[in-house]
Protein backbone atom coordinates (compact mmCIF):
# COMPACT_ATOMS: atom_id res chain seq x y z
CA UNK A 1 0.00 0.00 0.00
CA UNK A 2 1.70 2.64 -1.48
CA UNK A 3 0.95 6.55 -1.47
CA UNK A 4 -1.03 6.12 -5.12
CA UNK A 5 -4.20 5.17 -3.27
CA UNK A 6 -4.94 8.20 -1.08
CA UNK A 7 -4.52 6.10 1.89
CA UNK A 8 -4.09 7.05 5.65
CA UNK A 9 -0.40 4.89 5.85
CA UNK A 10 1.91 3.05 4.51
CA UNK A 11 1.94 -0.78 4.38
CA UNK A 12 4.96 -3.16 3.71
CA UNK A 13 4.45 -6.83 3.56
CA UNK A 14 6.97 -8.37 5.77
CA UNK A 15 6.04 -12.18 5.77
CA UNK A 16 2.66 -14.06 4.84
CA UNK A 17 1.28 -13.29 8.06
CA UNK A 18 3.10 -10.15 8.46
CA UNK A 19 3.03 -6.34 7.38
CA UNK A 20 4.44 -3.16 8.67
CA UNK A 21 2.17 -0.09 8.56
CA UNK A 22 4.03 3.25 8.61
CA UNK A 23 2.63 6.53 9.20
CA UNK A 24 4.04 10.25 9.69
CA UNK A 25 1.79 13.30 11.06
CA UNK A 26 2.49 16.39 12.69
CA UNK A 27 0.10 19.60 13.82
CA UNK A 28 0.86 22.80 15.31
CA UNK A 29 -1.12 23.75 18.25
CA UNK A 30 -5.16 23.89 18.47
CA UNK A 31 -5.21 25.04 21.80
CA UNK A 32 -2.47 26.93 24.13
CA UNK A 33 -2.62 24.27 26.61
CA UNK A 34 0.05 22.16 26.05
CA UNK A 35 -0.21 18.75 27.72
CA UNK A 36 -4.02 18.97 26.41
CA UNK A 37 -1.96 19.43 22.23
CA UNK A 38 0.39 16.67 23.55
CA UNK A 39 -2.32 14.44 24.00
CA UNK A 40 -4.85 15.61 21.01
CA UNK A 41 -1.32 15.50 18.28
CA UNK A 42 -0.33 11.85 19.22
CA UNK A 43 -3.53 10.76 18.89
CA UNK A 44 -3.89 12.46 15.57
CA UNK A 45 -1.18 10.42 14.59
CA UNK A 46 -1.91 7.24 15.65
CA UNK A 47 -5.28 7.00 14.00
CA UNK A 48 -3.82 6.11 10.89
CA UNK A 49 -2.44 3.71 12.19
CA UNK A 50 -5.51 2.24 13.28
CA UNK A 51 -7.58 3.50 10.39
CA UNK A 52 -5.39 0.58 8.57
CA UNK A 53 -6.56 -1.76 11.20
CA UNK A 54 -3.53 -2.15 12.75
CA UNK A 55 -2.12 -1.99 16.34
CA UNK A 56 0.88 0.54 17.16
CA UNK A 57 4.19 -0.51 18.08
CA UNK A 58 6.39 2.57 18.49
CA UNK A 59 6.37 5.97 17.94
CA UNK A 60 8.90 8.74 17.46
CA UNK A 61 8.83 12.20 18.88
CA UNK A 62 8.73 15.32 15.77
CA UNK A 63 9.28 18.03 17.72
CA UNK A 64 9.60 21.62 16.47
CA UNK A 65 9.97 24.22 19.21
CA UNK A 66 11.35 27.54 19.51
CA UNK A 67 13.82 26.99 22.74
CA UNK A 68 14.70 30.77 22.65
CA UNK A 69 11.39 31.97 23.20
CA UNK A 70 9.54 29.74 24.86
CA UNK A 71 9.90 28.23 28.74
CA UNK A 72 11.10 24.00 27.54
CA UNK A 73 8.66 23.18 30.71
CA UNK A 74 5.64 24.16 28.24
CA UNK A 75 7.57 21.23 26.03
CA UNK A 76 7.52 19.28 28.54
CA UNK A 77 4.23 18.92 29.04
CA UNK A 78 3.93 18.60 25.52
CA UNK A 79 5.82 15.58 25.42
CA UNK A 80 4.40 14.31 28.40
CA UNK A 81 0.65 14.56 26.60
CA UNK A 82 2.21 12.60 23.97
CA UNK A 83 4.09 10.16 25.77
CA UNK A 84 0.39 9.36 27.95
CA UNK A 85 -1.31 8.87 24.97
CA UNK A 86 1.25 6.63 23.38
CA UNK A 87 1.21 4.47 26.59
CA UNK A 88 -2.56 4.23 26.47
CA UNK A 89 -2.31 3.04 22.73
CA UNK A 90 -0.42 -0.35 24.24
CA UNK A 91 2.45 1.09 22.17
CA UNK A 92 6.33 2.63 23.39
CA UNK A 93 8.19 5.54 22.45
CA UNK A 94 11.00 4.80 21.61
CA UNK A 95 12.55 8.46 20.59
CA UNK A 96 12.35 10.97 18.23
CA UNK A 97 13.91 14.11 16.66
CA UNK A 98 13.93 18.06 17.50
CA UNK A 99 14.62 21.19 16.11
CA UNK A 100 14.21 24.59 16.98
CA UNK A 101 11.32 26.58 15.20
CA UNK A 102 9.55 29.78 15.49
CA UNK A 103 6.24 27.71 15.71
CA UNK A 104 6.03 24.75 18.16
CA UNK A 105 4.71 21.52 16.33
CA UNK A 106 4.20 18.73 17.30
CA UNK A 107 3.85 14.87 16.12
CA UNK A 108 4.43 11.19 16.01
CA UNK A 109 6.04 8.86 13.12
CA UNK A 110 4.29 5.76 13.85
CA UNK A 111 4.77 2.08 13.00
CA UNK A 112 2.25 -0.75 13.31
CA UNK A 113 1.37 -4.54 12.11
CA UNK A 114 -1.37 -5.69 10.47
CA UNK A 115 -1.87 -9.20 8.94
CA UNK A 116 -1.58 -8.89 5.36
CA UNK A 117 -5.28 -10.03 4.86
CA UNK A 118 -6.61 -8.03 7.21
CA UNK A 119 -5.92 -4.59 5.73
CA UNK A 120 -8.54 -1.90 5.79
CA UNK A 121 -7.96 0.43 2.83
CA UNK A 122 -10.10 3.65 2.05
CA UNK A 123 -11.12 1.87 -1.75
CA UNK A 124 -13.20 -1.38 -1.14
CA UNK A 125 -16.91 0.19 -0.22
CA UNK A 126 -19.93 -1.95 -1.70
CA UNK A 127 -23.06 -1.09 -2.90
CA UNK A 128 -25.62 -1.86 -0.01
CA UNK A 129 -22.76 -1.24 2.66
CA UNK A 130 -23.89 1.55 5.46
CA UNK A 131 -21.52 4.27 6.62
CA UNK A 132 -20.57 4.25 9.99
CA UNK A 133 -19.12 7.40 11.76
CA UNK A 134 -17.70 7.34 15.28
CA UNK A 135 -16.57 10.89 16.31
CA UNK A 136 -18.31 14.60 16.10
CA UNK A 137 -17.58 16.65 13.66
CA UNK A 138 -16.73 20.70 13.51
CA UNK A 139 -13.07 20.87 15.55
CA UNK A 140 -11.49 22.90 13.55
CA UNK A 141 -14.40 25.82 13.84
CA UNK A 142 -14.25 25.04 17.43
CA UNK A 143 -10.06 25.27 18.02
CA UNK A 144 -10.92 28.63 16.16
CA UNK A 145 -13.42 30.09 17.85
CA UNK A 146 -11.46 29.83 21.25
CA UNK A 147 -8.84 31.80 19.70
CA UNK A 148 -10.84 34.38 18.41
CA UNK A 149 -12.35 34.40 22.03
CA UNK A 150 -15.81 33.74 20.73
CA UNK A 151 -15.77 30.10 23.20
CA UNK A 152 -14.27 29.93 26.81
CA UNK A 153 -11.85 27.63 26.72
CA UNK A 154 -13.30 26.26 29.89
CA UNK A 155 -16.65 24.84 27.36
CA UNK A 156 -13.83 22.78 24.47
CA UNK A 157 -12.29 21.71 27.69
CA UNK A 158 -15.50 20.40 29.18
CA UNK A 159 -17.38 19.32 26.22
CA UNK A 160 -14.94 18.94 22.82
CA UNK A 161 -11.32 18.16 24.33
CA UNK A 162 -11.85 14.52 25.65
CA UNK A 163 -13.19 13.20 22.19
CA UNK A 164 -11.05 14.67 19.65
CA UNK A 165 -8.02 13.63 22.22
CA UNK A 166 -9.49 9.92 22.66
CA UNK A 167 -8.06 6.88 20.71
CA UNK A 168 -9.55 5.37 17.65
CA UNK A 169 -8.72 2.11 19.34
CA UNK A 170 -11.97 0.72 21.07
CA UNK A 171 -13.63 1.87 17.54
CA UNK A 172 -11.22 -0.46 15.35
CA UNK A 173 -10.83 -2.91 18.17
CA UNK A 174 -14.70 -3.40 17.55
CA UNK A 175 -15.38 -2.77 14.04
CA UNK A 176 -12.62 -6.17 13.29
CA UNK A 177 -15.21 -8.27 14.79
CA UNK A 178 -17.20 -7.72 11.63
CA UNK A 179 -16.55 -7.54 8.12
CA UNK A 180 -15.34 -4.21 7.31
CA UNK A 181 -14.82 -3.46 3.41
CA UNK A 182 -13.67 0.26 3.55
CA UNK A 183 -12.30 2.21 6.59
CA UNK A 184 -10.34 5.77 6.81
CA UNK A 185 -9.98 8.49 9.48
CA UNK A 186 -11.85 11.95 9.22
CA UNK A 187 -8.53 14.64 9.45
CA UNK A 188 -8.39 17.79 7.60
CA UNK A 189 -10.20 17.14 4.56
CA UNK A 190 -13.30 17.22 6.57
CA UNK A 191 -16.56 14.62 6.08
CA UNK A 192 -16.90 15.44 2.53
CA UNK A 193 -13.55 15.25 1.40
CA UNK A 194 -12.54 12.21 2.78
CA UNK A 195 -16.08 10.46 1.60
CA UNK A 196 -15.15 11.41 -2.11
CA UNK A 197 -11.60 9.89 -1.26
CA UNK A 198 -13.35 6.77 -0.41
CA UNK A 199 -15.94 7.18 -3.31
CA UNK A 200 -13.46 7.72 -5.92
CA UNK A 201 -11.69 4.33 -4.72
CA UNK A 202 -14.02 2.28 -4.66
CA UNK A 203 -16.02 3.60 -7.73
CA UNK A 204 -19.30 3.92 -5.58
CA UNK A 205 -21.88 6.72 -4.71
CA UNK A 206 -21.85 7.64 -1.31
CA UNK A 207 -25.01 9.24 0.53
CA UNK A 208 -24.87 11.30 3.53
CA UNK A 209 -27.67 11.97 5.88
CA UNK A 210 -26.66 15.51 7.22
CA UNK A 211 -29.37 14.49 10.38
CA UNK A 212 -27.71 11.69 10.88
CA UNK A 213 -24.04 13.85 11.40
CA UNK A 214 -22.83 13.63 14.92
CA UNK A 215 -21.47 17.09 15.49
CA UNK A 216 -19.75 18.50 18.31
CA UNK A 217 -21.47 21.26 20.99
CA UNK A 218 -21.15 24.52 20.02
CA UNK A 219 -20.02 24.19 16.69
CA UNK A 220 -23.31 25.27 14.73
CA UNK A 221 -23.40 28.58 17.03
CA UNK A 222 -20.11 29.42 16.12
CA UNK A 223 -20.20 28.65 12.50
CA UNK A 224 -23.78 31.21 12.90
CA UNK A 225 -21.42 33.65 14.75
CA UNK A 226 -19.32 33.86 11.45
CA UNK A 227 -16.10 31.43 12.70
CA UNK A 228 -15.07 29.48 9.87
CA UNK A 229 -11.45 27.96 9.44
CA UNK A 230 -8.29 28.62 6.72
CA UNK A 231 -9.31 25.05 5.25
CA UNK A 232 -13.03 25.18 5.06
CA UNK A 233 -13.02 27.00 1.42
CA UNK A 234 -10.32 24.82 -0.10
CA UNK A 235 -12.11 21.52 1.42
CA UNK A 236 -15.20 22.63 -0.81
CA UNK A 237 -13.34 23.67 -3.74
CA UNK A 238 -11.85 20.05 -4.07
CA UNK A 239 -15.12 18.18 -3.68
CA UNK A 240 -16.98 20.31 -5.77
CA UNK A 241 -14.38 19.39 -8.35
CA UNK A 242 -15.89 15.67 -8.57
CA UNK A 243 -19.51 14.92 -8.51
CA UNK A 244 -21.51 16.35 -5.47
CA UNK A 245 -25.12 16.73 -5.64
CA UNK A 246 -26.59 18.38 -2.82
CA UNK A 247 -30.01 17.64 -1.73
CA UNK A 248 -30.95 20.02 0.58
CA UNK A 249 -31.26 23.49 1.92
CA UNK A 250 -27.70 24.17 3.88
CA UNK A 251 -27.36 27.30 5.86
CA UNK A 252 -24.21 28.74 6.80
CA UNK A 253 -23.65 26.51 9.82
CA UNK A 254 -24.40 23.26 7.66
CA UNK A 255 -22.27 24.61 5.30
CA UNK A 256 -19.43 24.89 7.02
CA UNK A 257 -20.24 22.06 9.33
CA UNK A 258 -19.77 19.85 6.11
CA UNK A 259 -16.17 21.28 5.11
CA UNK A 260 -14.73 21.81 8.90
CA UNK A 261 -11.51 19.94 8.90
CA UNK A 262 -10.94 17.98 12.22
CA UNK A 263 -7.88 17.25 13.88
CA UNK A 264 -8.06 13.49 15.68
CA UNK A 265 -11.39 12.97 14.14
CA UNK A 266 -13.54 9.73 14.03
CA UNK A 267 -13.11 6.66 11.44
CA UNK A 268 -15.52 6.05 9.15
CA UNK A 269 -16.37 2.43 8.32
CA UNK A 270 -18.17 0.85 5.39
CA UNK A 271 -20.10 -2.48 5.62
CA UNK A 272 -23.20 -4.68 5.29
CA UNK A 273 -26.12 -2.56 6.21
CA UNK A 274 -26.97 -5.44 8.38
CA UNK A 275 -24.27 -5.19 10.28
CA UNK A 276 -23.88 -1.32 11.16
CA UNK A 277 -26.66 -1.63 13.70
CA UNK A 278 -25.08 -4.05 15.62
CA UNK A 279 -21.75 -2.19 15.40
CA UNK A 280 -23.05 0.78 16.58
CA UNK A 281 -24.76 -0.81 19.49
CA UNK A 282 -21.23 -2.04 19.95
CA UNK A 283 -18.78 0.96 20.13
CA UNK A 284 -21.64 2.79 21.51
CA UNK A 285 -21.55 0.37 24.63
CA UNK A 286 -17.56 0.38 25.25
CA UNK A 287 -17.15 3.93 25.28
CA UNK A 288 -17.41 5.46 21.30
CA UNK A 289 -20.90 7.32 22.85
CA UNK A 290 -21.23 9.63 19.14
CA UNK A 291 -21.05 6.53 16.85
CA UNK A 292 -24.23 6.99 14.38
CA UNK A 293 -24.81 5.79 11.00
CA UNK A 294 -24.52 8.58 8.24
CA UNK A 295 -25.83 6.87 4.75
CA UNK A 296 -25.43 4.34 2.89
CA UNK A 297 -23.73 2.87 -0.34
CA UNK A 298 -25.09 2.99 -3.98
CA UNK A 299 -23.69 1.71 -6.95
CA UNK A 300 -24.23 5.02 -9.17
CA UNK A 301 -21.19 6.71 -10.71
CA UNK A 302 -18.37 7.70 -8.28
CA UNK A 303 -19.62 11.01 -6.17
CA UNK A 304 -21.51 12.03 -3.00
CA UNK A 305 -25.39 12.93 -2.49
CA UNK A 306 -25.81 14.74 0.65
CA UNK A 307 -29.53 14.63 1.48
Amino acid sequence: MGYDTSDDAAVYKVSNDLAMINTVDFITPPVDDPYWFGQVAAANSISDIYSMGGRPLTALNLVMFPSKILDTGILREVLKGGNDKVNEAGAVLAGGHSVDDEEPKYGLCVNGVVHPDKILTNSGARPGDALVLTKPLGSGVLFNAVRSGKLPFSDLERDVLPTIAALNKTAVQEALEFDIHACTDVTGFGILGHLMEMANGSGTRMVVRFEDLPIYPHAARMYDKGETTGSNKANEDMVNTHALEIQRSLSQADRGLVYDPQTSGGLIFSLKASDAAILVKRLRDNGVPDASIIGEVTDNRPGIVLT
